[in-house]
């Protein structure tokens, strides 16, 4: 029994760790060079700008709050309390920026800097939330490719049905982890999905 109870445990562990609130702007744009007009592009430039928004959201942001949590002594779970989710935010946000400012620089195209744009919307949503509420930020990132999917399935004309049974998949297993792992509850969860799904959607609507 408490082998089976570790081994629960050591896999909510290993979900949360995979699925990281930040590869939503990566899991959007693979999304969208897959059902747009953007898979004429050459492959090339699409592997150019995956590398850079994976550099940008996921790589620089997780190292520097890697770094932050050793120079704190946290772990993973510590360094998810509410009143220490603070500097995490900050990074990731500025990170986001700093990826924006790059595409605008090289001329990406308008919709590749729109995800980035949703994604940061909902990181700053999160962030002001968390002030009085620990919301979920991992369930707020799949609820991110969510809404992400459906106003692309929209614009593009693709059939989204595959995708979001995926995502809802997804999104059930992640939430069940963190509550496994008791950094979140249902209420949390579930708040942190719709908020991803309509600020995502939002943000790439009218920007």
């Amino acid at each position: 029994m408490i082998n089976r109870e570790k081994s629960i445990i050591y896999t909510a562990k290993v979900v949360s760790m995979i699925f990281t609130p930040l590869y939503l702007p990566l899991v959007g744009l693979i999304i969208l060079f897959l059902f747009s007009y953007m898979n004429l592009l050459p492959l090339e430039y699409r592997l150019m700008v995956l590398t850079l928004v994976y550099f940008f959201t996921i790589l620089l942001p997780m190292f520097l709050i890697y770094l932050y949590r050793r120079v704190q002594g946290w772990n993973r779970l510590e360094i998810s309390h509410k009143h220490r989710r603070l500097v995490p935010y900050t990074i990731s946000i500025v990170c986001y920026f700093t990826c924006l400012y790059v595409l605008e620089s090289l001329h990406i195209y308008h919709f590749v800097s729109s995800i980035v744009i949703g994604a940061l919307v909902v990181q700053v949503t999160c962030a002001i939330i968390n002030i009085w509420w620990k919301i979920s930020t991992h369930t707020a990132a799949i609820g991110g490719v969510a809404g992400a999917l459906f106003v692309f399935a929209d614009i593009f004309g693709f059939n989204p049905v595959w995708w979001f049974c995926l995502v809802f998949l997804v999104a059930g297993v992640l939430g069940s982890a963190r509550m496994i792992l008791r950094q979140h509850s249902l209420s949390q969860v579930v708040g942190g999905f719709g908020v991803g799904m309509v600020c995502a959607a939002l943000g790439i609507i009218f920007l």
